[in-house]
């Protein structure tokens, strides 16, 4: 697996596929193989999705994690595996760094897609997320996922035995790291480098996402300058929820523009 080093980080990424680069971003707690459904319908991409640090195989020396930071070592990714520019793709946190990285280096990034990202961490959101490292905290983290993550299309299909297996796998899957995250998405803020993005951007909702509320997908939408929005029927762990039609609505974007 290639990986670059910038400052104290060791990125770890896959690369997948040939063509233009299409940049994948992964959420909180997640790690790079949160895209392997989107990557297997990527055709005709050079898929590039590094490990954030705390996550997979990518390490640093332990401290506090930013996005300025993420942002910077995605830069780093493409400029390691000889891409000028890139589509992207994020979700959560991942879709926070994408924009990051679109308003701080602009000539960098074709188009992007942000699902579920917000402009700035408000007090509603920063307890949800003060409420996450109590849950990490005590072990119970992963039981609360489900209910955070998925729409009704899940529970109408889950049982209890079901849903006591997701958490099971689940708890198997939260990184290490996952705390050091959180910290991160406490302290987003967007709003100085929204303005400054020039790529076609796809403003990426779930209709019952219990995180990002459609107020904070109108700022973005209303803040970047080339930005339209969609919806998909899914709680805010759209990826996981419903990958096929996640990768879809993605894909049919990052397509539609050069």
């Amino acid at each position: 697996m290639p990986k670059v080093t910038l400052e104290d980080a060791v990125v770890h990424y896959d690369r997948t596929g040939d063509g233009p680069a299409l940049l994948l971003l992964h959420g909180t707690a997640a790690s790079r193989e949160q895209w392997a459904p989107l990557t297997a319908q990527a055709h005709g991409f050079t898929v590039l999705a590094p490990d954030f640090p705390g996550s997979g195989l990518t390490t640093d020396g332990g401290g506090p994690i930013t996005v300025e930071a993420l942002a910077a070592q995605a830069a780093a990714v493409l400029d390691h595996a000889g891409f000028a520019t890139a589509h992207v793709a994020g979700h959560s946190l991942g879709a926070v760094v994408a924009a990051q990285l679109a308003g701080t280096h602009p000539d960098r990034v074709r188009n992007a897609v942000l699902h579920a990202a917000w402009p700035v961490t408000d007090t509603r959101q920063d307890a949800e997320f003060r409420y996450w490292l109590g849950l990490l905290e005590t072990g119970t983290f992963a039981r609360m996922l489900p209910l955070m993550a998925f729409g009704p299309r899940y529970w109408d299909q889950a049982t209890a035995e079901s849903n006591e297996q997701l958490v099971k796998t689940l708890e198997t899957v939260i990184q290490p790291g996952a705390d050091r995250q959180i910290a991160a998405d406490r302290a987003v803020d967007l709003r100085p480098v929204l303005g400054k993005i020039t790529a076609p951007v796809l403003v990426l909702g779930s209709a019952h996402d219990r995180i990002v509320t459609a107020g904070q997908q109108r700022e973005l939408v209303a803040a970047i300058p080339d930005a339209r929005a969609a919806e998909i029927d899914a709680g805010h762990g759209a990826p996981a929820e419903l990958p096929d039609e996640f990768a879809r609505v993605v894909l049919d974007f990052i397509r539609s523009t050069p």
